[in-house]
């Protein structure tokens, strides 16, 4: 791919002006007249195609009056950035999923590859009124992927969002914040600053064009495109009609991981994220979890294994041995040995093994367990009934 010509460029970054995010009418115009024939339709008032309702063609062609796609495209040099075209090699092919719903274009600020750094990608999601735990949730993941090669995209608003990117810079990781405005609008402005950092460090991307601002719908299309760029979603936080089941909706229609991070049962802010590991989404709780399924094969989470304590490292016949043993007194090795189903002399032997690993000790012929010792200390003991 060696990009679009001038021209294709110019036609792309005016549709860009003229149709809103995920216009499937354009994308089919596009793939029926190429960018340039859709252009010149719309911006010389050519025949009305048959598939466009009328007032929908009229509102487009009425948008095309009032575009000027060259000062755009000097718009984005100027603020250091670059519109990016599905001919062009930064374009990350995932994108292409989407069909006619695929971006027209991209307008794209920072200094990292898009095509490069969306290769092993997680979308972090949630509410916008998260609670602590789960600004603390996503700051954790954001920062263990980050530190694991892998880049966070978010859709940079308040809650959960703000914090998976903190989480990413705060480790130097890259991170994408795919926006509903356009690259040069601080929204919310409270996020100017974070807006910054990502555009120093990572990359802001949005479908509108320079100086666009958000509306209802237009955050509701960029879920798509969080969805479709990245290799897997993960909802932390998320009420009963939280904006990013729309991304997870995505994520599943899409073919990509679908995950979730539980919170607590007495949460509404959690009922979201519940509701999706009760019907379609895989529960994670750390990025090990997260990567295992979003990875390459081979990239698997370490085993948990519970604590360990020395009675767990006993030989199961020794371990019978020692369960023989009365708690509430002394015993005979030929007692112990009837405890355990097998011969005096082998209970002896096992016996001898345990005094030396301070569970037993000898009290004149018989055997007892070690008193105060806390090596055979388990998490109950059937004898007692303690912890049971």
């Amino acid at each position: 791919m060696s990009g679009p010509d001038a021209e294709t460029r110019l036609a792309r970054a005016a549709l860009a002006r003229v149709a809103e995010p995920g216009d499937e009418l354009v994308g089919r115009l596009l793939a029926e007249l190429g960018p340039v024939g859709t252009w010149r339709a719309l911006r010389d008032g050519g025949p009305r195609p048959v598939r466009a309702p009328a007032d929908r063609w009229d509102g487009l062609r009425l948008r095309a009056r009032h575009a000027r796609p060259e000062a755009d495209l000097a718009r984005i040099t100027d603020l250091g950035g670059r519109f990016l075209c599905p001919d062009d090699r930064e374009w990350p092919s995932q994108l292409d999923d989407l069909g006619p719903a695929r971006p027209v274009g991209l307008w794209v600020r920072g200094p990292c590859s898009l095509r490069f750094v969306a290769l092993r990608s997680v979308a972090l999601v949630g509410a916008r009124a998260c609670t602590d735990y789960g600004a603390h949730v996503a700051a954790e993941l954001a920062t263990a992927l980050a530190e694991r090669g892998w880049t966070v995209v978010s859709g940079a608003a308040y809650g959960v969002d703000a914090a998976a990117h903190r989480g990413a810079l705060a480790v130097g990781g890259s991170t994408v914040a795919v926006l509903a405005c356009g690259v040069d609008v601080s929204y919310p402005a409270a996020h100017r600053e974070l807006l910054g950092r990502i555009a120093e460090r990572g990359l802001l991307v949005a479908e509108l064009a320079p100086g666009d601002h958000p509306t209802r719908g237009r955050f509701i299309q960029r879920n798509r495109v969080i969805a479709a760029l990245t290799r897997g979603t993960v909802v932390v936080e998320a009420a009963r009609r939280s904006g990013s089941l729309i991304t997870a909706r995505h994520a599943r229609r899409l073919g990509r991981h679908l995950m979730a991070v539980p919170g607590p049962v007495t949460s509404g802010l959690s009922a979201g994220a519940h509701r999706l590991i009760r019907s379609e989404a895989t529960l994670v709780r750390d990025a090990a979890d997260i990567v295992e399924l979003a990875g390459d094969m081979g990239e698997l989470a370490a085993e948990e294994a519970g604590p360990a304590v020395p009675r767990d490292l006993l030989a199961p016949r020794t371990g019978q041995v020692l369960d023989a043993l009365p708690a509430s007194g002394p015993a005979t090795a030929e007692e112990v040995a009837r405890g355990a189903c097998t011969s005096p002399q082998a209970a002896e032997a096992r016996l001898r093994e345990l005094s030396c690993l301070g569970f037993v000790e000898r009290v004149a012929d018989r055997w007892q367990l070690c008193r105060g010792d806390p090596r055979h200390a388990d998490e109950g003991d059937a004898r007692t009934g303690v912890g049971a």
